[in-house]
């Protein structure tokens, strides 16, 4: 399939006016395929020749003007439009189009828990053309309209409001003007809750064995989104451009959500089944916050061609954010975000795929799915906040506002973006963006403290990096009430850098904190007096925020070689037990076990770094025995489980269901015992079919799936191989399946028994991505990928199969990624 360039699309931007879809699915046709009619009216400027997109199972008619066209001219996903004259036209296609079940383009699902089946839409990049034929490219905005066959039972939901109109046709209201990758479906027997908030119609959606679940958080839901709703109108002055406001919480989704116009599809794991964590809900709020953004800058406002993703994303995912923390009960997000989503930004941002926030060289469509990663989302977010910390949010807003006013219902450009922020304000934001959109790194960020005479110091900040920072400087004295464990702030500094002069201190802190309130994007480092407060006094300052930048910054320096990891783990274990921040809590426990403990560390120091995990969480167990904090207890039971290195307690609780004082083991807790459990060798098949017996839903056969992919044996393993890499269409597991399968394939703990698959890995992943497409090919470069393997071996048979094999984009840039990462763990190794 041909993929779309940025000469070809402005070419034919130029060429075009596209005025109105009109789209006829019918969803009755059978399991495999559905029917699509579309009539799609435009005006061609001049004479010319051009093409318009579809991925058919079948074309079955094609018309120009009442014309027909040879549909066998079809040539992979164009469908050529020779000889256009200038003025008015009509072009009807008619054509049969496959279901996917790996969540691109007409998704479908069927329940395994009631047997019911739900079909939605993910159109982004170039999924349209799964769905219904398109000139698909963001900047060819159109009106569509919609009509739905769908079976008896099932209901329709779209962009804009569905009526039904009996014997299973629903249509649609026709929209304003969005881009081709905007359009959303979702049928089936949904369940839904329905509200109004100022007017507007707001619904809640998901599958009919969720509802009970969804009922539960149904008024914290609408509450989040009636509060993110009225913050964004304090803010924005354009008002909410769509008809309504759904949310529909969709089966095997591939990323958290879609901003579709008038009907968010969001992951169904977000309908919780089991217990969660206050972060965790946190995090669904945030991932409602940002995708409301998408309203305005997106949707409303929508990127003209995919270089100025970072437009959608950055923006999103900083206003997400921030107005989680202004509107609702979540009011300490920056927490969780620098913890999770901020390292998530550094680590892309030191690989050599690493590119600018707004990248130049995005030169097709394959080129721009690579960059859905850390950089668009968490570091342009990053910078926006550095923007905001500098230019003020009064000018920022304005600007943006301004944005809005001159680019409403149609397309804009980085040059756009910041021509409308230069608008409002005086400060040269043209420079400002050059130094930090326009290139790639991290900055790096060391202070050195000068003592005076007098007994005061000074301080000097060395910077590595061309970008300019306004960050402040937390100057942390001993709290001489507890004899010195806590540390109070003294002070805080506001500091640009580069600076010239010294910055006088007065006398010299115990703690001396460069970005103390994590304002900018930049690795920090300590001197070495801080340094030792850190390691005596961490769990003891005052704010989550202040300790997000530390333990940030202990953890650049073990991935950087500058620290022990057993330094890292040594810290956890003294300071983590007093720590009640959640986010904190469970971003250091994840780092310090699926990097340091099953990767930075040699398989020989790895059962050591297991039982100080164990004695870590048990510690945090006991302190939470009273009940006062189960979020706090329930990270430490999943963490306690996940690095059990014997299986006695764990299949105690498993027999018990439940753990001594709480919490009683809910689906996800027993899938997760079960899972452990495998890996040690202590549960067989027919464990795991009792449980999937158990828990017959969707998320069990997940669980089951895992669970059996990481069974010590020969058979479980060849059996599970089978099922990712096999070459037979009819037994190709849907993207979740091969997720969970992935999941359960590689452990530390099996690295004899699985050696014999490292190599064949690199040869199956490349055939198996290039049969499936790029959604399979991101799983088998992220989940299937023999991480456990630190060696060098397989950095080896990686740089040999990127060099020879020609694996497709999406799988190229992903293995370029965990190579890397594998690299780095080698050299940690070796510091």
């Amino acid at each position: 399939m041909s993929v779309l360039t940025r000469d070809e699309a402005q070419t034919r931007a130029k060429l075009l006016d596209v005025h109105r879809y009109t789209i006829d699915l019918d969803l009755t046709t059978g399991d495999e395929t559905f029917d699509s009619r579309t009539v799609i009216r435009f005006t061609a400027r001049t004479d010319a020749d051009t093409f318009v997109e579809l991925k058919p199972a079948h074309l079955r008619t094609a018309t120009l003007d009442g014309q027909p066209l040879d549909p066998e001219t079809l040539d992979g996903n164009r469908l050529p439009l020779k000889n256009l004259t200038a003025g008015e036209h009509e072009l009807r296609l008619d054509a049969s189009m496959r279901y996917s079940r790996t969540g691109e383009g007409m998704h479908r699902f069927t329940d395994p828990t009631d047997g019911e089946t739900y079909v939605y839409t993910q159109l982004f990049m170039d999924d349209v053309q799964r769905v219904f034929a398109a000139f698909d490219q963001p900047d060819l905005k159109a009106v569509f309209d919609l009509t739905v066959t769908a079976p008896e039972g099932w209901s329709v939901l779209a962009n804009g409001i569905t009526d039904h109109l009996g014997e299973g046709r629903w249509q649609a209201a026709t929209t304003p003007l969005i881009s081709t990758y905007l359009v959303a479906v979702a049928a089936g027997p949904w369940h839904s809750v329905r509200t109004e908030h100022r007017d507007l119609p707001f619904g809640l959606h998901c599958r009919r064995s969720l509802a009970p679940h969804l009922d539960a958080d149904a008024e914290e839901l609408l509450e989040i989104t009636k509060q993110c709703y009225d913050r964004y109108h304090e803010k924005f002055e354009e008002p909410y451009p769509f008809d309504s406001y759904d949310q529909a919480f969709v089966p095997e989704f591939n990323a958290g959500a879609m901003e579709n116009p008038g009907l968010v599809t969001f992951r169904d794991e977000f309908v919780y089944r089991s217990a969660v964590t206050d972060t965790e809900r946190q995090t669904r709020a945030m991932v409602i916050a940002h995708e409301m953004a998408h309203m305005w800058f997106g949707d409303l406002v929508t990127l003209r061609w995919w270089d100025d993703i970072w437009l959608n994303e950055s923006f999103a995912e900083y206003m997400g954010y921030q107005t989680l923390t202004e509107a609702t009960r979540f009011t300490d997000t920056w927490t969780d975000f620098g913890v999770a989503r901020k390292a998530w930004g550094y680590d892309a941002d030191q690989r050599p795929s690493t590119h600018p926030v707004a990248p130049e060289d995005v030169n097709d469509t394959a080129s721009a799915l690579l960059n859905f990663d850390g950089i668009s989302y968490a570091k342009g977010a990053s910078a926006l906040r550095q923007l905001v910390a500098w230019l003020g949010e009064k000018d920022f807003l304005a600007g943006i506002n301004t944005h809005f006013a001159r680019h409403r219902f149609a397309n804009a450009s980085l040059a756009d973006f910041i021509d409308s922020l230069a608008s409002a304000t005086e400060r040269d934001v043209h420079a400002w963006a050059d130094a930090w959109l326009r290139t790639t790194g991290v900055d790096t960020l060391t202070p050195v403290v000068t003592p005076g005479d007098d007994g005061t110091c000074t301080l000097t900040v060395e910077h590595t990096g061309s970008r300019p920072h306004r960050i402040a400087v937390g100057l942390y004295d001993p709290d001489v009430a507890d004899e010195g464990r806590h540390l109070v702030l003294r002070d805080r500094l506001d500091l640009d850098i580069p600076h010239t002069t010294p910055e006088p201190l007065g006398k010299r802190p115990a703690l001396l904190l460069l970005n103390d309130g994590d304002l900018t994007y930049a690795k920090i480092r300590f001197d070495p007096e801080s340094f030792d407060a850190v390691r005596t006094s961490l769990s003891g300052l005052p704010d989550p925020l202040t300790s997000a930048v530390v333990w940030n910054a202990l953890r650049d320096a073990v991935r950087d070689g500058q620290l022990p990891p057993t330094a890292y783990l040594d810290t956890a274990r003294t300071h983590l037990p007093y720590e009640t921040d959640l986010a904190l809590v469970q971003g250091v426990l994840a780092f310090a076990t699926t990097r340091v403990a099953d990767r930075y560390l040699t398989p020989e120091q790895r059962p050591a770094a297991l039982t100080t995990l164990t004695s870590l969480c048990r510690d945090l167990i006991r302190r939470t025995e009273d009940g006062d904090n189960p979020g706090l207890r329930l990270i430490a039971v999943r963490h306690l489980i996940d690095v059990a290195a014997h299986p006695d307690t764990i299949a105690a609780w498993l027999a018990d269901g439940t753990v001594p004082g709480g919490p009683e083991l809910d689906p996800e807790l027993r899938w997760r015992v079960l899972a452990r459990l495998a890996v040690l060798g202590a549960t067989d098949e027919q464990a795991i079919a009792a449980e999937l017996d158990r828990d017959p839903s969707a998320t069990g056969q997940e669980g089951a799936a895992r669970c059996r992919a990481a069974l010590p044996d020969a058979e479980a393993k060849a059996t599970a191989w089978q099922a990712m890499f096999g070459t037979d269409e009819r037994t190709d597991l849907s993207n979740y399946l091969f997720i969970a399968t992935a999941r359960g394939f590689w452990q530390p703990e099996q690295a004899d028994l699985v050696r014999e698959y490292v190599p064949r890995y690199y040869e199956d992943a490349v055939a198996v991505a290039a049969r499936r497409g790029p959604a399979i090919a991101t799983a088998v470069g992220r989940w299937a990928f023999p991480a456990h393997a630190v060696d060098t071996g397989n950095l080896h048979l990686g740089q040999e199969c990127l060099d020879t094999a020609d694996p497709i984009p999406a799988l190229r840039r992903t293995l370029a990624d965990e190579l890397d990462d594998l690299a780095r763990a080698l050299r940690v190794r070796q510091a």
